[in-house]
């Protein structure tokens, strides 16, 4: 599909007044996506685990106004109370995307949208808040014109999400999700995400994802400021090709249930990340001694009861622990024993992976 196509021709429908509410989970890359061009187009593809949990429910009430305005008319409210700080980020996603809803003028919205994870827990919320915005719109859009199938909504909501946060395009959907053009994934694009379309195998069907809250602040280094540094960084090149080795690799790791090297490649993702901010200029330290301390105790687990258990990390502190299903009780009471005291107030969240968005 091309850009163009998300354009539409004309509304067949004239809807005054409504409401729609959608709840939309975060994602957890694998293979990472750290880098983009103009327009929020990656880099370099990715794939994650939709997760089911750590999701965000927003509500849109939509009223015509009596004509088209110059500028959005909207209100925004978190978690019940009015978010003035958060109007400008709502204001350039609408700028962005206006050319693919044309009705959003002509109509004033009242936003109303709350997290399932604690406010600052440090859990990334711009995809699941975008993700579950762009599918409120595109609700709207689907009130104007009841033609437009489930494959278009999803794409065009997917497309919509990346124009406000890149990784939200990946959250629409699940289990996995693929990002970002890569040869060997049919159907695969940088407009926005895919449903892994592959073959994939049982024991990455009900994978766990416990995330230790090491520090709870404000993000160092915001995303935009991270992917920026991609520009001109010594190892972008080679960064980019490893993504797209480690996607071609993982395909037959999904598909013959090749946990042992599933470790080895998102651990190695997760490190990679972290290894191009600590050599961009400027160079950040996105780790603290805690996320260390809690690496060297999973190593250590894992060889000691031959486990599967393994890590991810985003742009922060906070660690992802995955692992399958029939390990789940093992490796808990050992994130109890031993790692709980290493995150912040002792927090944590309990995940899984998802199926995506869902209209409530």
């Amino acid at each position: 599909m091309t850009q163009e196509e998300f354009v539409p021709k004309s509304y067949t429908n004239t809807v005054l007044e409504g409401t729609v509410k959608w709840k939309s989970p975060s994602n957890i890359a694998l293979v990472k996506y750290w880098g983009k061009k103009e327009n929020q187009i990656p880099a370099n593809p990715s794939i994650s685990f939709t997760l089911d949990a750590c999701a965000t429910t927003t509500s849109v009430t939509y009223k015509k106004l009596d004509s088209k305005a110059d500028n959005f008319s909207f209100d925004l409210f978190f978690e019940g109370k009015p978010k003035e700080d958060f109007k400008p980020k709502i204001e350039t996603f609408l700028t962005r995307i206006e050319a693919y809803l044309p009705f959003i003028k002509e109509y004033h919205f009242k936003i109303e949208t709350s997290n399932s994870f604690p406010h600052s827990s440090g859990i990334a919320s711009s995809a699941s808040g975008m993700s579950a915005l762009a599918l409120c719109l595109m609700s709207v859009e689907k009130e104007l014109n009841p033609s437009i199938t489930t494959a278009f909504f999803n794409n065009k909501a997917s497309f919509l999400a990346r124009l406000g946060s890149g990784s939200a395009c990946r959250s629409i959907e699940g289990p996995l999700v693929q990002w970002g053009n890569h040869a060997n994934t049919k159907g695969s694009t940088d407009l926005f995400g895919i449903k892994y379309p592959n073959e994939v195998h049982s024991v990455f069907k009900n994978y766990h994802d416990t995330i230790l809250l090491v520090d709870k602040g404000q993000k160092q280094v915001s995303s935009t400021v991270g992917h920026n540094l991609m520009h001109n960084h010594p190892f972008a090149k080679e960064r980019f090709a490893q993504a797209h080795t480690n996607l071609d690799e993982l395909q037959t790791v999904f598909k013959e249930g090749n946990l042992k090297r599933f470790v080895e490649i998102v651990e190695s993702e997760a490190l990679t990340l972290h290894a191009m901010m600590m050599t961009s200029m400027p160079y950040f330290i996105l780790m603290k001694p805690n996320t260390l301390q809690i690496i060297n105790k999973i190593w250590e687990f894992r060889a000691i009861n031959k486990s599967n258990i393994c890590f991810t990390l985003d742009a922060g502190a906070n660690v992802h622990v995955l692992y399958p299903e029939n390990e789940k009780e093992v490796v808990y009471q050992f994130i109890k024993d031993e790692l709980v005291a290493y995150c912040e107030n002792e927090q944590y969240l309990c995940d899984r992976i998802g199926l995506g968005a869902k209209q409530l």
